[in-house]
């Protein structure tokens, strides 16, 4: 089974950009679909962006529509989510997930699937 790591949290002043990675240390995940999801203090998990393991197809949610961009290096075996004008509603810990079941709008499919630790965003307000 792989493991996915996520990293390139941190803290990032109000309308800052950071650019996060997920990676596996053991295999490629280039065959598989992705997405990110996040979870903020007191609410649940919730969907960001996804995308299936070519590249092609992706999906938003409604909130950073406009304002991140998932991508993905299949030669490098890694998935991105370039976050551009940070507010501090995106404060959260963001989570990898990856998964080889066809990909479904929301990610849905995605959460039966492999999760990394996690890493902190954190814009101040």
């Amino acid at each position: 089974q792989v493991h996915v790591v996520e990293s390139g949290g941190g803290l990032v002043q109000a309308g800052g950009s950071l650019k996060l990675s997920c990676a596996s240390s053991e295999r490629t995940i280039s065959t598989y679909n992705a997405g990110w999801f996040r979870q903020a203090p007191g609410k649940e998990r919730e969907f960001v962006a996804a995308t299936d393991w070519s590249g092609l197809t992706t999906y938003y949610a409604d909130f950073v529509k406009g304002r991140f961009t998932i991508s993905r290096d299949n030669a490098k075996g890694t998935v991105y989510l370039q976050m551009n004008g940070l507010k501090p509603e995106d404060t959260a810990v963001y989570y990898c997930a990856v998964d080889s079941a066809p990909l479904l709008s929301g990610g849905l499919s995605l959460f039966a699937g492999t999760w990394g630790q996690g890493t902190q965003v954190t814009v101040p307000s």
